[in-house]
């Protein structure tokens, strides 16, 4: 199960510290690196800091974007300092660690760590659906990337070898598996046109509701089947309403 989980770095900025993740990770017998825009990547600096943890850097993923790191996903989980008014679920470090095991039994998961200097950035934590964070002293809170990615690894590793039960047996129907993260992105960009069309935000925040609306399905952890039928309606009201619109234009004239 182990080797459904995704270690995410977003925008790292020293291939020092990629070389320390890798190790950390497969100290912890993970294996699976996705890097988002890296500033300097490939780097001697990585494989030297890696030491016997090459395969690791050989085999990690190195791609433009998020969302393309996340592609496949039916879990994801970021890491950031604890935060007020955010919406998200926040859980510690423990509870994240059994969290990720106990959904990868089923299907890919990602655990997502931003930059060093600025850690997730708001639009990067829309495509979370936790927010795990990593209790520290008060007096001195900041973790280094590698750190912070060693304990995370380390609480996985707990959970798989604690007897930490499994989500049950993969589901009976393809269309009963949970969307991927990729499949309710498709969701939201249907939704903001719908809402786009029907005047719905008027002097809304559109980018607060989308926001909301991305905690809300996070939470729901909808299925396949389930999508679809969201996206049915909302292109039959779609549909519905243009004609009306178009009459309306017709009339006027």
């Amino acid at each position: 199960m182990l080797s459904n989980i995704r270690i995410v770095l977003v925008k790292p900025s020293h291939p020092g510290n990629i070389g320390a993740v890798a190790r950390a990770m497969k100290n912890m017998g993970l294996h699976r690196l996705y890097l988002v825009a890296p500033s300097d990547y490939p780097s001697f600096e990585a494989s030297q800091r890696a030491a016997s943890a090459s395969d690791v850097l050989t085999q990690a993923v190195v791609v433009d974007s998020l969302q393309q790191a996340l592609q496949g996903c039916a879990l994801v989980a970021g890491t950031t300092a604890r935060l007020r008014n955010v919406q998200w679920p926040q859980i510690d470090a423990r509870a994240g660690g059994e969290l990720l095991f106990t959904e990868s039994a089923q299907h890919e998961v990602a655990l997502v760590f931003g930059s060093e200097r600025t850690g997730l950035l708001n639009d990067e934590m829309e495509q979370c659906q936790y927010l795990i964070n990593i209790p520290t002293s008060e007096a001195y809170a900041s973790l280094n990337l590698a750190q912070a990615v060693q304990v995370m690894c380390y609480e996985i590793l707990m959970a798989s070898r604690a007897g930490v039960v499994a989500v049950d047996a993969e589901p009976r129907y393809e269309l009963d598996r949970l969307a991927s993260i990729d499949q309710l992105n498709g969701l939201y960009t249907h939704i903001f046109e719908a809402m786009q069309q029907f005047d719905f935000f008027g002097t809304r925040n559109h980018e607060q509701v989308m926001r909301r609306l991305r905690c809300l399905f996070g939470r729901a952890r909808v299925s396949v089947r389930e999508l679809q039928i969201l996206r049915g309606m909302i292109k039959v009201a779609q549909g519905k309403r243009a004609p009306a619109r178009q009459k309306s234009k017709k009339s006027a004239s």
